[in-house]
């Protein structure tokens, strides 16, 4: 069973280490916009892998990256570059403007002992009490961009909302994940709970009944 770590009275963290993901490319002969054209004519995707000693060109097979990329989880890649072998993660993607199709690929290399900067998915458990009460839940970072070692990289940011009632919200600066430094404003509001129409009819329906209630008593 992985370790939780009470962070205070809204969130629970659970550390689990990043997933890993195999991905194998091809060094690049040649580096221009003809023959990147021709390898993404051929379901390829062209791209650089950089954060070691030197930078290399490559490409990668589409389907292999959509894989990776058109998921909810976030992968450090077991990178496999003509028989050499790097751990990286995805740093930047380009994307066409009417396709939406992976264009070129940035692979930052990691090494240890070097942090990196990435954005983590941000999940909830728990059912909040506030969302039982007739709020509505409102997740307003769903990647949060932090730094950490390699080796200290979470698969998530998982935060328990069961005790967040209507009005309250999760900041920041409310969040320790250890080894990693979020990088965001400590008065960022990750996740809160509002107060919807449903929500405030009921209360002002209650609200009255309780004002006639006197009334109606002294009427008697």
């Amino acid at each position: 069973m992985p370790d939780k770590q009470r962070i205070n009275k809204f969130t629970i963290f659970n550390i689990i280490i990043m997933k890993t993901a195999s991905l194998s490319g091809s060094p690049r002969e040649s580096v221009g916009k003809k023959d990147a054209t021709a390898l993404r004519a051929a379901g390829n995707i062209p791209g650089v892998l950089y954060g070691g000693s030197e930078e290399k060109h490559f490409f990668v097979n589409e389907n292999d990256l959509n894989k990776l990329v058109y998921s909810p989880d976030v992968y450090m890649i077991d990178f496999d570059l003509g028989g050499n072998k790097a751990s990286a993660i995805i740093k930047d993607l380009q994307f066409h403007p009417v396709t939406d199709k992976i264009l070129h690929m940035d692979l930052l290399e990691l090494t240890d002992g070097k942090p990196v900067e990435v954005a983590l998915p941000v999940r909830t458990q728990g059912n909040s009490v506030g969302v039982r009460n007739g709020g509505r839940l409102s997740i307003n970072y769903r990647r949060l961009p932090l730094r950490a070692l390699p080796a200290d990289l979470p698969d998530s940011v998982e935060i328990d909302v069961t005790e967040v009632k209507i009005g309250d919200s999760v900041r920041v600066r409310d969040v320790e994940i250890p080894g990693c430094t979020i990088l965001a404003a400590d008065s960022a509001v990750i996740v809160d709970v509002k107060r919807t129409r449903a929500a405030m009819a009921a209360a002002a329906a209650a609200e009255a009944d309780g004002d006639d209630a006197p009334a109606a008593a002294a009427a008697e």
